[in-house]
């Protein structure tokens, strides 16, 4: 497809309205509730009706602050057809970062439930851009503006909407990064970065219409629709993922015989930690697709066990700008690269998918203007990982700076984007993802990244997680190594566990040169995956404990 073609990411909703209509589209267990894909269809009709009389138009930008239901699935369809552009901004970031980022996004409309509306006046999120106000599950006495209800009754008997005609370059939505690494960046994507990405997940996964997904992140859920699926959104809180109550997501995948979960590293860790003893199955499941942060072969292994023998769990390796880059089952895994990344290889993340063009650079923290094949590294030579491909964002809004950082022009078309990833690729084409290029430790001996290092501690019974933290400045940074063990290990077991350690880190190269080991009661992660070590938190934590 080209730049100029008609593409409007609604466009599979009301195809699968008319070819299925009484087909669910969204299951809500806990309300014993569910839409069909007509009715979702004609619901976010009515609302792209009533939001457009209130001025909600093609090209307006709309905070969406809604937690996983009913009517998120239907306003960001509404969206999504009258060419709007939803703002998604995950709340678990923090008040001080929400704010910074509806800043930067300058929303012209904001739809929230009325807590999220509370906030907004408290910390005064939007206030020099917000016009339009729409209280989701409440009334708009307090913050102004007007109630979904107010707004489906104002589209009601319209009829069919016709989707606005946006073409492939349109921006659909401004999806901000969970800001692990430093301060959410809002990238932007086109309607056609997501037609690209339903396209490689359907072809990378072989989904079929008509299946039924479990997904514990509610943006995957929204690709559901999109890929002829049934949702069936779990009832748990979506920002916990690793506490979830395993009896949570074995019902519903039972109940409604899932083929398709999504869940994050740590979602997987705690169901397959509680359930594989008690010998839970999730007998319907065709496939497990976790994303976040690297997956252990432990966490694989122990949730394989609740699968079928012909089921599999993927792990995709992306980020917020660029998903899917590559992908790896967990056969290949437990069969082969996980034991060596035990041994300090780093952690493969397959080939990259067919829609991808993948290369590996010298490591730079400078900006790089334009794309030149010179750049590409030789398999085997860790750089940074850069992608080009049409799911892949192309800028950041309003962030000229970011943008310049993390995007290198294409002579001939398109761009690159710098995932800030390091790692290497193997004779075989697979990709090695070696950690985050900021987290690497600069020695005056080395350089060390993070992921080879771990990898060679995790592999202890009594480990939970390690992280290789710098202490000092770059150039001259000592390397330390936090640990996590496992819960129930005695305090007067750690002096065995730093021998244990030690004579281990005696046995590679790379982490020889390692004699600081600090024991951490729980390791800071994302909001989001639950499962991306806040490295830099822990660097702060570890220098006053090193004098």
């Amino acid at each position: 497809m080209t730049a100029n073609d008609i593409v409007n990411i609604s466009r599979p909703l009301t195809e699968l309205a008319l070819s299925q209509p009484d087909t669910p589209a969204i299951i809500f267990p806990q309300e014993n509730r569910s839409l069909s894909y007509r009715q979702l269809d004609e619901e976010s009709d009515c609302l792209a009706h009533g939001l457009g009389r209130l001025g909600i138009v093609a090209g307006t930008r709309t905070a969406l602050l809604v937690p996983p239901g009913p009517e998120l699935f239907a306003l960001t369809f509404a969206l999504f057809k009258a060419g709007a552009i939803p703002v998604f901004i995950d709340p678990g970031i923090g008040a001080r970062n929400l704010k910074g980022c509806l800043a930067e996004a300058a929303p012209e409309a904001f739809i929230g439930i009325p807590k999220a509306h509370l906030a907004r006046r408290l910390f005064g999120w939007g206030k020099n851009s917000l016009r339009i106000l729409v209280t989701v599950g409440g009334s708009s006495r307090f913050w102004g503006g007007v109630t979904l209800a107010e707004v489906r009754s104002q589209g009601g008997g319209s009829g069919p909407f016709k989707a606005a005609a946006t073409a492939w370059d349109d921006t659909a939505a401004i999806l901000f990064t969970s800001g692990s690494t430093g301060p959410p960046k809002g990238a932007v994507y086109t309607h056609g970065n997501f037609a690209a990405q339903v396209a490689a997940l359907q072809e990378l996964y072989e989904i079929m219409p008509g299946e039924v997904d479990l997904p514990t992140f509610p943006l995957f859920a929204l690709f559901a629709p999109a890929l002829g699926m049934t949702a069936v959104i779990p009832q748990m809180d979506f920002t916990r993922p690793g506490r979830v109550e395993p009896e949570r997501i074995l019902g519903p995948a039972a109940s409604y015989a899932a083929t398709t979960m999504f869940g994050s590293p740590a979602l997987l860790n705690r169901v397959g930690r509680c359930s594989a003893p008690q010998g839970a199955k999730l007998s319907s499941l065709k496939r497990v697709i976790s994303a976040g942060a690297p997956v252990s072969a432990e966490v694989l292994e122990r949730f394989s066990a609740l699968l079928p023998q012909d089921a599999e769990i993927f792990t995709p390796y992306g980020a917020t700008e660029a998903l899917p880059v590559s992908s790896i089952g967990s056969r290949e895994i437990l069969a082969e690269t996980g034991h060596l990344t035990g041994e300090g290889r780093g952690v493969c993340v397959g080939r990259p998918v067919p829609s991808i063009d993948l290369a590996i650079i010298p490591i730079s923290d400078e900006p790089i203007a334009d794309w030149c094949e010179d750049l590409a590294l030789p398999p085997w030579e860790v750089g940074e990982i850069v992608v080009s491909g049409p799911q892949v964002t192309a800028s950041y809004f309003n962030r000229p700076e970011a943008t310049r950082l993390a995007k290198i022009a294409d002579p001939e078309g398109g761009v690159w984007h710098r995932m800030g990833d390091v790692g290497y690729r193997d004779n075989t084409g697979r990709i090695w993802f070696c950690g985050r290029k900021s987290h690497r430790v600069v020695s005056p001996a080395e350089t060390l990244f993070t992921i080879p290092v771990e990898g060679v501690f995790n592999v202890h019974p009594l480990v939970f997680r390690t992280a290789l933290v710098g202490v000092g400045k770059k150039g001259s940074q000592r390397p330390v190594l936090c640990v996590e063990l496992e819960k129930g290990t005695k305090k007067s077991e750690q002096a065995l566990v730093r021998r244990d350690l030690l004579e281990r880190a005696a046995l590679y190269p790379h982490t020889k040169g390692i004699r600081d080991i600090l024991f951490h009661p729980a390791f800071p992660v994302d909001i989001r995956h639950n499962a991306k070590i806040f490295r830099e938190k822990l660097a702060i934590w570890a220098a006053g404990k090193i004098r």
